[in-house]
């Protein structure tokens, strides 16, 4: 069974949803497995018939026909979830997703609590809720998945995580404000817990004969990590293999000679929010995409961007090899390469450099990757396999 990873090494919008979407449509039986983040993400895929779909809930493979195995690393919201297979049904899709148990669920106060604190204290989160969810469930406020199955435990729970954020925000009324988000979440766990099959972890990933290829998709980006991201300005969340080598190992998916990690960078860097972005001082020739996923918000402000930093992308692939170690097959993609208007622009140790194609820039970097690909264009078709480097 082919076991793949896909990880971003900047600040997120690296293109994992192509990535996924590539990988899945490379077997017969591909199963996505979400292990860190959560509802917050915005992996688009296009399809040669031009429909496009911007996956939060469930797996970028799920144009393709991939179930989704949502892991306890990640955060849950059930409402978001309904709405997006809404979307799906509208593309005539029946999408199938398999949630852990002891996926943490983000609730309307935790969504209220993480806007409260965002237009204080402006760290550049997208303001739906999942750090919020995270650091709670790192006190005895918890609520899980497998919860969600019995009203008056909800109810119980809700009560405590109300008094929570009481304490927390100062905000005796938080009740009161948000009595309609409220009553709407409790109304939709009928139909919720009809459109998902909740599993416990040890049984599912026992259970994956029948799959020919895993596919593990990221979230966000190695620079955007919680252990190795630039503080404040992080996720609560390990973006780099960490979860995906763990699980894999726990439950012998694989052996590491058997993994392949996908490591992904856009033609240039970017970042929605507020915190560090080396090379902001430097002039990017690009013609930007008029359906870029990530547009302005109030909480994130407008998408940043500046040219490829060598040293950054260095940083973030040695992060990574303290979970993926040396055994694994590395593979480096580049994508948005359509918007660039001249020569791939990148820096070494703040000197500006020029390359005619990205395996040299590839070639650059002091690691041994199988293989280098290419998109100059959102279709994982058009993925070009530019060559391979044989490692040493």
């Amino acid at each position: 069974m082919k076991t793949s990873i896909v990880i971003g090494l900047g600040f997120g919008d690296e293109g994992k949803g192509l990535a996924t979407q590539y990988l899945c449509q490379q077997s017969k039986k591909p199963l996505v497995i979400r292990f860190s983040g959560g509802h917050q993400a915005g992996h688009t895929v296009v399809l040669e018939d031009g429909r496009r779909h911007v996956f939060s809930n469930f797996g970028a493979g799920t144009l393709r026909g991939a179930p989704t195995y949502w892991s306890q690393y990640c955060s849950f919201n059930p409402l978001s979830l309904i709405k997006e297979r809404k979307a799906l049904e509208q593309l005539q899709l029946k999408p199938k997703i398999y949630v852990d148990a002891l996926a943490k669920v983000t609730t309307p106060y935790d969504i209220y609590y993480n806007q409260m604190r965002e237009r204080s204290k402006g760290h550049g989160s997208c303001g739906l809720g999942f750090g919020a969810t995270m650091s709670r469930n790192e006190t005895p406020n918890k609520l899980y998945v497998q919860d969600l199955a019995y009203p008056e435990v909800v109810k119980q729970r809700l009560e405590a995580i109300k008094n929570y954020y009481t304490w927390q925000s100062g905000n005796p009324e938080l009740e009161n404000n948000l009595q309609e988000e409220l009553s709407h979440f409790m109304d939709s766990l009928p139909e919720l817990l009809n459109q998902m099959e909740i599993v416990h972890e040890k049984e599912f990933l026992n259970k994956l004969n029948h799959y020919d290829q895993l596919v593990f998709e990221g979230s966000q980006g190695v620079l955007l990590d919680m252990d190795h991201g630039f503080f404040p300005n992080v996720t609560y969340a390990n973006t780099t293999s960490k979860n995906a080598m763990a699980m894999i190992q726990q439950y012998q998916l694989a052996s590491p000679k058997k993994v392949d990690i996908y490591y992904i960078s856009r033609a240039y860097q970017t970042r929605h929010g507020n915190g560090f972005l080396s090379n902001e001082d430097i002039d990017l020739d690009y013609i930007p995409n008029p359906k870029e996923t990530n547009q302005y918000n109030q909480w994130q402000g407008a998408q940043r961007v500046s040219p490829i930093d060598l040293d950054m992308l260095q940083y973030a692939l040695d992060c990574d090899a303290n979970y993926s170690g040396s055994q694994v097959r590395k593979h480096f993609i580049i994508t948005c390469l359509d918007q660039l208007k001249g020569k791939l622009i990148a820096t070494r140790k703040g000197k500006k450099m020029e390359f005619e194609h990205p395996l040299l820039l590839a070639q650059s970097l002091p690691y041994h990757f199988s293989s280098v690909l290419e998109s100059h264009s959102p279709v994982a078709t058009d993925m070009i396999l530019r060559k391979r480097i044989l490692a040493a």
